[in-house]
């Protein structure tokens, strides 16, 4: 299945190229989840157009149906892994495909540093002699 190769490649460890590496072939899952929801949609208008007709061929739409269910099941099973994958990067999980949470930390360091100045820059004010003394 195309979600064990995508969750392979998250295991693996590496820098930018790995990156791009694992975008490109997120990517590549996603058009053949676009695919497999055009095959699915063409097996369910078979399905309509064949029971539109006086005579259905019963072999036909049992066959159409089939192939309609595993093409959804197929969808629903990538998409799951995809939006995992995706909540495990949202949510700053450790992970090596992307600088999402390196960024967040960083930004969480500046904001501290920027508090950490105000806070002396008052207590700075605070020790400074007044004009009484």
């Amino acid at each position: 299945m195309a979600s064990g190769a995508a969750a392979g490649a998250v295991a693996g460890g590496g820098g930018g190229a790995y990156s791009l590496g694992l975008a490109n072939e997120r990517l590549r899952l996603l058009e053949e989840l676009e695919r497999e929801i055009g095959a699915a949609l063409q097996c369910a208008g078979t399905v309509i157009l064949e029971l539109s007709k006086e005579k259905p061929n019963e072999r036909l739409l049992e066959r159409q149906a089939g192939q309609f269910a595993a093409a959804v099941q197929k969808v629903e099973a990538e998409l799951s892994a995809q939006i995992r994958y995706l909540t495990q990067v949202a949510t700053g999980q450790p992970h090596e495909g992307s600088s999402y949470s390196a960024r967040k930390d960083c930004q969480m360091a500046l904001n501290r540093v920027d508090y950490a100045r105000l806070k002396l820059g008052e207590l700075a004010r605070a020790c400074e002699p007044g004009p009484d003394a």
